[in-house]
């Protein structure tokens, strides 16, 4: 599939779920519930393949919790910086969304485990707060919890139906063109809110290959205001890990995006 493919892909899976929980939920609260999916499903499918370790014959969803053992849990935070145990993947929960009567529940202590598995060490203050904006229990999904489960199962399975094979092979910026679909698509309605833009993907890429240009290795890429990380993004995908020697750092006064991709980009 090329990269206009699934861009187009993209846009008409996010619209498709939009219809699903129309007049329910705010357009720009629904941006924060299609990111924070995106993101919930990258993490898993990024942690249960560092895990399987390209062994075919593992399926780490199909596991029981209770084979995890301290010393697996301990050297999978160590090294991703999170854990998250088979029955809390995003393969798992979306599975059943549809017959979950404690589906918001179930992702709210979810979430809070995923956070909470990196108190102790060093990334803690990375993880902390990776899914405040994911409230789960807020009223804007629904009066009812019955409301609530069914709105979000709807944003669950159609996240699940995307089909970009893995995330890390694929050909475009998925939380980056979710962001700039939806902010283009909702900033109308959205106040001063609407004044974040997302930085066009082109921009970021060529203002990352200039400040590389002709550099054979750089300490650290930082981006004061990161959004959504798209320039991270661009830096981590155009150049060798080992030309980056510590990493990809930003921060962002209004947090819209992906807080990290992977163990060496945060934002």
């Amino acid at each position: 599939m090329t990269s206009t493919q699934q861009r187009a892909e993209l846009q008409r899976q996010i619209w498709q779920i939009a219809n699903d929980v129309r007049g329910a939920v705010d357009g720009w609260d629904f941006k924060q519930y299609v990111l924070g999916t995106l993101f919930y499903r990258f993490i898993s499918e990024n942690f249960a393949s560092y895990i399987e370790g390209g062994d075919d014959s593992i399926n780490y969803a199909q596991l029981g919790d209770k084979v995890i053992t301290p010393e697996i849990k301990d050297d999978a935070i160590k090294t991703k910086g999170y854990f998250i145990y088979p029955s809390q993947l995003f393969a798992s929960i979306a599975a059943s969304a549809n017959t979950n009567e404690s589906l918001n529940t179930d992702l709210a202590a979810i979430f809070a485990a995923i956070e909470s598995s990196a108190n102790g060490y060093p990334s803690e203050q990375d993880i902390k707060g990776l899914f405040a904006d994911f409230d789960t229990t807020s009223n804007r999904l629904g009066n009812t919890v019955a409301d609530k489960n069914t709105r979000l199962a709807a944003v669950l399975k159609g996240v699940e139906r995307l089909d970009f094979g893995d995330f890390e092979g694929s050909h475009i910026d998925l939380f980056g063109d979710a962001y700039e679909f939806l902010i283009s698509n909702y900033a109308a309605n959205a106040g001063k809110s609407g004044g974040e833009f997302f930085t066009p993907q082109h921009v970021s890429r060529l203002i990352a290959r200039l400040a590389m240009h002709k550099q054979t290795s750089v300490n650290k890429i930082y981006d004061p205001a990161c959004g959504s990380g798209s320039l991270l993004l661009q830096a981590k995908k155009h150049f060798d890990a080992h030309i980056i020697e510590e990493g990809f750092f930003g921060q962002e006064i209004n947090y819209s995006g992906p807080r990290f991709l992977d163990s060496g980009l945060s934002c």
